[in-house]
């Protein structure tokens, strides 16, 4: 299914994939018209930035905005802003080598580059001037930086917007296993490196909105609180005298806010448990030569593409060119029970790139309800919150309509027309919560059935399909204690402490039983002894992380031992990993991983009685995009903790050959919002806005972000007077 790999012998093409041209080349390829067009979009823009170093973006009009957001965006991290639009269009092995190839393979097939060119030709024109200002953004500052390298890129295109329009970390597609991938089209060799499910910090994010009537000044709140690996994306504002007036949270390289606010709305997305991606068993036969896939009891034509992956090698650049096969439910990734299997995802980029933008323009629910009648943001729920006092949490804005019958966790057969498709599903037909009597709303990418409490929509009103959990996560549980059980008069600083309680439910549910099985050890049980100090310690415990806790610490690592055996137990017993635990785990179990803990603390710290800040640290070396750490330079305690503990404030953090455990996700963006008669708004990014390590913006947020510090935004021109560190146009 594969053509053997052939060498690309010409020297261009080496040359070009394998480093940047010099300065001088680069400079020579600019035509006077583009370099004429470039400099205007300079002309009308204006970046300031504050005394974070966090660009406010202003220009004469919206692709105004969009070429001086880019190219502040690239001066921050262009690393970052390139890297995503490798992994877009399917690139990476032209750096990274053979081992890429199944992840650029995958990605080809899913977004053709042909068809995002194609795209770009059919948008609307308002969207093709932005597209335009996007990719002139970016090749301006490449022409006024001579000394910066790209890796694969040195030129954008303004259809390569149309390739990445999912702002959320880990697309769709990268759900379609590449060992799969390799094993279908020829290589069952293939070797991909998989992180065990235990040891998986859980991704996600979480998103609360308040309503009027549970604030203090009787203004709606919005709070923002992504969980990502660190430094996924900027932080910046846009505005235009055309009236575009956008701050938030940008993924590096797009040309709209992809979490945040205006003057009037605020939006938040938090990843969905929604069923949208599906696989299909085709049944195919080989004809006369040509492959057909059988539907409906008639035989069709499997289309086929040829795909091409260049990747580098020592001795220069190889291709392997394959020959990828499609039906109409999408393209073949992998066989199974002798039948090839397709996967089906959305794949609308235009609309997608047009809600993405539309969205940050939105001046109420009314507006953003409009946006959401595109039906393309697909791999998330949102919560929505604006200064009419409206507030709404939105269910996944992509569902196909389908036979419910059907189970859609499992592949179905593509060749019965019941498993078609039948459009997507209506705002009216999803389980959503919008202005709930309740007069709050929030997701921590749980389930949607406690979005708002007692007004949250019931479960048997929807196909299963709409989501696949099946029980209520701590932080879940966690959220809804909060909203509940708190004085309903809260502020933008009252709603930040709230999303840094310090409560671990996990562990509030689970000790009982560790400390029951303890008691229940027989009188001369060496564990009985070794552990009756380490278990006084979590009984008095009131399941509260801090730095200078060693209950947490036991606790942590406790969980972590069980980690190993609790998951998959909980899955086969069907109850939620705390459940299993507290009520089903066999008790020795309990006290053995208990055990493994003390000595796991003793190995690495020398004693048990180790604080919690000692272990969890943040720490920011350099801008690799695969983090680095080292005991020996500094770093300071951080005392939130993962999110699968129940944790609203989430720190993903392990050990990396070291000692201490070192975050890489969880809170990277948090922003808490008021909408009023003005937007008041303070917000945190880990570590800093800049990814130059000689930059004093290189980690200056870090000890803010680790205790919650929240600084306050500068949302309009007046708050920047006494805190603008520069004024200046792109290319100055």
């Amino acid at each position: 299914m594969t053509r053997p790999s052939s060498l690309i012998t010409a020297a261009a093409l080496s040359a070009a994939l394998l480093s940047a041209p010099p300065a001088a080349t680069r400079a020579a390829a600019q035509s006077a018209r583009e370099l004429a067009r470039w400099k205007a979009h300079a002309a009308d823009v204006t970046i300031t930035r504050d005394d974070w170093g966090i660009a406010h973006v202003h220009g004469k009009t919206d692709a105004d905005a969009v070429f001086g957001m880019e190219y502040a965006q690239a001066e921050d991290d262009f690393k970052r802003v390139e890297m995503n639009y490798i992994d877009a269009m399917g690139r990476r092995a032209e750096f990274e080598g053979k081992d890429a190839v199944w992840q650029d393979l995958r990605m080809k097939m899913f977004v053709p580059v042909d068809s995002a060119k194609a795209q770009y030709e059919r948008s609307p024109g308002w969207l093709k001037t932005l597209m335009d200002a996007f990719a002139d953004g970016l090749n301006y500052y490449l022409y006024t930086h001579p000394d910066v390298h790209p890796r694969v890129i040195d030129r954008f295109e303004p259809w390569m917007a149309l390739t990445f329009t999912e702002g959320s970390i880990g697309g769709d597609v990268t759900r379609v296993s590449t060992r799969d991938l390799a094993a279908f089209y020829g290589d069952t060799t293939v070797a991909v490196a998989e992180v065990p499910s235990w040891r998986r910090e859980p991704s996600g994010s979480n998103g609360i909105a308040i309503a009027p009537k549970n604030t203090l000044d009787g203004h709606s709140l919005l709070y923002i609180n992504p969980h990502t690996t660190f430094y996924f994306r900027a932080e910046l504002q846009m505005t235009s005298d055309e009236g575009w007036d956008a701050y938030g949270a940008v993924t590096w390289g797009q040309f709209f806010v992809y979490q945040g606010w205006n003057r009037h709305a605020g939006w938040m997305h938090t990843s969905s448990g929604v069923d949208n991606i599906d696989e299909f068993l085709e049944t195919v036969r080989k004809k006369d030569g040509r492959w057909e896939y059988l539907h409906g009891g008639s035989w069709h034509p499997v289309r086929t593409r040829e795909i091409t992956v260049p990747y580098r090698t020592d001795h220069g650049m190889e291709r392997r060119t394959f020959t990828a096969y499609y039906t109409p439910h999408g393209p073949v990734v992998r066989k199974q029970d002798g039948k090839w299997v397709t996967t089906s995802l959305m794949y609308r980029p235009i609309r997608a790139l047009i809600q993405d933008v539309r969205r940050t323009k939105v001046k109420d629910l009314a507006d953003f309800r409009k946006t959401m009648e595109l039906h393309t943001n697909s791999s998330n729920n949102t919560i929505y919150a604006d200064d009419s006092g409206n507030v709404a949490y939105f269910h996944s804005n992509y569902i196909p309509r389908r036979d419910s019958s059907l189970d859609w966790t499992e592949p179905v057969d593509g060749s019965d027309p019941a498993t078609d498709y039948r459009g997507v599903l209506s705002i009216d037909e999803t389980p959503n919560a919008i202005d709930p009597e309740v007069g709050w709303v929030y997701n921590s990418n749980n389930w949607p059935w406690s979005a708002a409490g007692p007004d949250s929509p019931e479960r048997s009103d929807f196909p299963a399909y709409v989501e696949t959990g099946t029980h209520e996560s701590p932080r879940g549980r966690h959220a809804i204690d909060l909203l509940e059980g708190k004085p309903h008069r809260l502020t933008v600083a009252s709603l930040i402490q709230l999303g840094f309680d310090s409560h671990l439910p996990f562990f509030e549910a689970t000790i009982p039983s560790l400390v029951e099985a303890w008691k229940e050890l027989p009188a001369g049980d060496s564990l009985r002894a070794k552990l009756a100090e380490p278990v006084a310690v979590l009984e008095g415990w009131d399941e509260r992380w801090g730095v200078n806790s060693v209950a947490t610490s036991l606790a942590v690592y406790w969980g972590t031992a069980l980690s190993r055996t609790m998951y998959s137990g909980a899955r086969e017993a069907d109850m939620s990993p705390s459940e299993y635990v507290a009520e089903r785990m066999d008790p020795r179990d309990l006290v053995e991983a208990l055990s493994a803990a003390v000595d796991g603390l003793g190995a690495d710290f020398g004693t048990w009685r180790t604080t919690w800040g000692d272990i969890n640290r943040f720490q920011r070396l350099d801008d690799s995009i695969e983090p680095r750490f080292d005991d020996a330079k500094p770093s300071i305690p951080v005392p939130f903790t993962s999110s699968r503990w129940g944790s609203l404030a989430s720190f993903g953090a392990r050990q990396y050959g070291t000692k201490k455990w070192y975050g890489n996700s969880g809170n990277s963006f948090v922003a808490s919002i008021e909408f009023g008669d003005s937007i008041r708004a303070r917000a945190i990014t880990a570590g800093g806005e800049s990814g130059d390590p000689g930059s004093a913006h290189f980690d200056d947020e870090a000890a803010r972000y680790a205790t919650g510090n929240l600084r306050v935004v500068y949302f309009y021109p007046a708050q920047l007077e006494g805190h603008t560190e520069s004024v200046y146009h792109p290319g100055e």
